[in-house]
């Protein structure tokens, strides 16, 4: 009888578990941690990183060479930016209830700490001026994902219009992506391990004791985070298409479980872009186009987290918020989560701006920021989940989504080692 393998995602589990216990066990000297530990986690997060640019540019080159008809392009874009925006606000409400129910600011003092500065984000308008490269080089050595969408969807549409002339473009770009995809699987192997080395450091440096004053907090955000992706992306997924709410979520756990260790929605393309096609059956063009959108502009995560959080140091400072503040709260992070997302730090900042639109103290951000490495982690889990509910909610409505090639549906060999 053939010994059954253990599966990517229960490794990558092995992997957080072991270095929870690792981590906790180098609290009292994380210098170790920190010097001969964390080096790995950051050579694996410098693999990822590698395939990102590379991957993003010429799969949205295909994607959108693919999809040839511009009205089409200019449909899909609709709907995705349509769900990013509804599911966003539906996370800042999911977050504001739960902050009001559990009240994770009654008993917390946040005297003493340390002031703040808001950073200012960028206008609407700025951002959108700033979507078009001067320098299509510049943008990719930059990592400037925005610019680089922008570049890649028009090059693929003009490449459709030349005809044959184009062909010979997609076809480089399509090997490409097809290379990053060989060298993302080849990456993925190493994840268990990549995993266990960035956790053992977070452990290590924060501790029980630090994390012990603001649990509850943590707490709350966490089960936000939960019941946001139970009820919206698993009931979005089922109306709208034929995978249960079991299979989406195993299907996506690779992804999730990348994301929750990394703490980065665009190390984890790859990882998501393959899940996305693979085990879901979601065709390439739409993958590649609603994917790399949503890495840049959907935070349904942070949202959740700006809610709580304001709430939390409302209450913790003993400052009742009006249902008025509140709403303005669910706009104000609503709206800010194009304009701030390619900015590094942008749920932080973000947070900084939703206590400024409400008047409450700024230095109340600096507790928080404390834990934010902890929340980080949960908050990006959700934005690559929801990114892959997208993908999914877009390929069912434009019917290219083929339930015969999705894994999830049958034999889940993909999810295999």
């Amino acid at each position: 009888m053939e010994k059954k393998k253990m599966s990517l995602v229960t490794k990558i589990m092995l992997g957080l578990v072991l270095g929870v216990i690792v981590g906790l066990l180098f609290v009292s000297n994380k210098e170790i941690a920190n010097t001969y530990i964390k080096p790995f986690g950051t050579l694996f997060l410098n693999l990822i990183k590698m395939t990102i640019v590379p991957l993003v540019f010429a799969s949205l080159v295909v994607g959108a060479a693919s999809i040839g008809d511009v009205k089409k392009l200019g449909r899909i874009g609709g709907k995705t930016m349509l769900y990013f925006f509804v599911t966003t606000a539906l996370a800042i409400l999911i977050g504001l209830v739960a902050a009001n129910i559990f009240k994770p600011g009654v008993g917390v003092s946040l005297a003493g700490a340390a002031a703040q500065k808001a950073t200012e984000a960028p206008s609407i308008i700025d951002t959108f001026l700033s979507i078009i490269p001067t320098n299509p080089i510049d943008a990719m050595v930059k990592g400037n994902m925005l610019q680089i969408i922008f570049f890649a969807v028009f090059s693929g549409v003009a490449a459709t219009y030349i005809g044959e002339k184009g062909q010979a473009y997609v076809k480089i770009c399509d090997s490409i992506a097809e290379i990053m995809y060989k060298i993302t699987e080849v990456i993925m192997g190493l994840a268990p391990y990549g995993v266990f080395a960035l956790i053992v450091p977070v452990i290590a440096s924060n501790g029980p004791k630090v994390l012990l004053p603001l649990i509850k907090v943590i707490l709350v955000c966490y089960v936000a985070f939960f019941l946001h992706a139970l009820l919206t992306y698993s009931f979005a997924v089922k109306f709208w298409s034929k995978i249960s709410i079991g299979q989406f979520f195993k299907g996506a756990s690779p992804a999730t479980a990348i994301a929750f260790s990394t703490s980065s929605s665009s190390g984890t393309l790859p990882v998501t872009l393959r899940i996305v096609q693979q085990v879901f059956g979601v065709s390439e063009s739409i993958a590649s186009f609603v994917l790399p959108l949503g890495t840049t502009i959907n935070m349904d995560g942070t949202a959740i987290y700006q809610g709580v959080c304001a709430v939390f140091i409302a209450q913790a400072y003993g400052i009742p918020l009006t249902i008025g503040q509140q709403v303005t709260i669910l706009l104000t992070a609503t709206l800010a989560s194009i304009g701030t997302a390619g900015v590094p730090g942008a749920g932080f900042m973000m947070l900084m701006m939703v206590l400024s639109s409400v008047g409450l103290p700024l230095e109340g951000a600096a507790l928080i920021a404390g834990i934010d490495r902890i929340l980080d982690m949960g908050r990006t889990a959700v934005n690559v989940t929801g990114n892959v509910s997208a993908a999914i909610v877009v390929g069912a409505t434009e019917g290219e989504l083929d339930y015969e090639k999705a894994t999830i549906m049958g034999n889940d060999k993909s999810l295999k080692a």
